[in-house]
């Protein structure tokens, strides 16, 4: 009994995190032309964990999805700024 207890408690140590889809609006606004946000969009799908990216010209925004344990806010934004389109988390 205690090495089925001590099994299962190492395992709850030890067991990965679980990363979860995140799915966060940017806003952009420095997109001024009908092009931009083919660069918005090319630059922000670079970042590693990106599954899908929407960017609206209309709007200056781009709404992206992204695993949470491989990408942040912070690596978005980086992307944009990168780019020459800083952005910034809409709430």
């Amino acid at each position: 009994m205690k090495t089925l207890f001590a099994a299962i408690a190492l395992a709850a140590i030890t067991a990965p995190v679980w990363a979860a889809p995140q799915t966060v609006t940017l806003a952009v606004p420095g997109m001024t032309c009908a092009a931009c946000p083919i660069t918005v969009k090319t630059a922000i799908a670079k970042v590693a964990g990106v599954n899908k990216v929407d960017v609206n010209f209309d709007k200056r925004e781009a709404v992206v999805t992204f695993d949470d344990a491989k990408a942040s806010v912070q690596k978005l934004t980086q992307a944009t700024e990168n780019a020459g389109y800083p952005s910034s988390l809409k709430r």
